[in-house]
């Protein structure tokens, strides 16, 4: 939690910057996990997730982003539907760190100095880092281990508008390809415990946040001219 709240000061610190117009918010909904052990849903959010973000807006059409999240995952194969699932009975629970940057491209103009109303979907993608427990089964229940880290792909589908003169209120929703197979202790890493994998190896680990986004916008007016 200190780490979170060093993290926010870090970001707020940022938007000092002088240059166009800036963002500076908090999300929060709920995250679920694609793996190898309980539902194979996409999006069914069943565990918390909180995080705080910062935007440039570049243009009206985009904007630099970067975010810190964290959140839960969790999976019980006794909710699966498959049968060889059920039989095997396996559940999981891990905590995840998540620092991503990347680009936001609004479909729409989104130009925040126009008094009009705004509003506009849009999608975003760049890199994250991810931080988990290593976790492995023994016996039929889960064993933690030191952190691990690793890298993620985002995939992220949103829309949003203005909620008052500065602030911005979204609705979103975020696929994480990892490139990782060991969220849920299905592919250890560690060498000695390799006989330990289970599932299909040919496929890693997938994450989803779901939520909303509020955040207060600020800056001098961009000119958004060509450099």
């Amino acid at each position: 939690m200190n780490r979170f709240f060093a993290i926010t000061f870090l970001i707020i610190g940022v938007t000092s910057l002088n240059a166009q117009i800036h963002e500076v918010g908090v999300f929060a909904g709920g995250s679920n996990y694609i793996g190898d052990i309980g539902k194979m849903s996409y999006i069914a959010p069943n565990e918390p997730v909180i995080g705080i973000l910062y935007k440039w807006n570049r243009s009206p059409r985009h904007s630099w982003r970067i975010s810190y999240t964290q959140a839960t995952i969790s999976g019980d194969d006794n909710n699966a539907t498959a049968p060889a699932r059920k039989l095997r009975g396996y559940q999981f629970k891990n905590e995840l760190k998540e620092i991503s940057a990347g680009l936001e491209f609004n479909f729409f103009d989104f130009n925040l100095h126009e008094m009009e109303p705004k509003f506009t979907p849009y999608i975003y993608s760049g890199l994250s880092y991810v931080q988990y427990k290593e976790l492995f089964f023994t016996g039929g229940y889960p064993k933690y281990g030191s952190s691990q880290g690793g890298i993620a792909i985002p995939m992220v589908v949103g829309v949003k508008g203005r909620l008052l003169d500065h602030f911005i209120l979204g609705f979103e929703a975020g696929a994480r390809w990892t490139l990782k197979d060991d969220l849920d202790g299905s592919g250890s890493t560690n060498k000695n415990l390799t006989h330990l994998k289970f599932g299909n190896t040919n496929s890693t680990d997938w994450y989803v946040f779901t939520g909303f986004t509020l955040t207060y916008t600020f800056g001098n007016k961009p000119c958004y001219c060509a450099e």
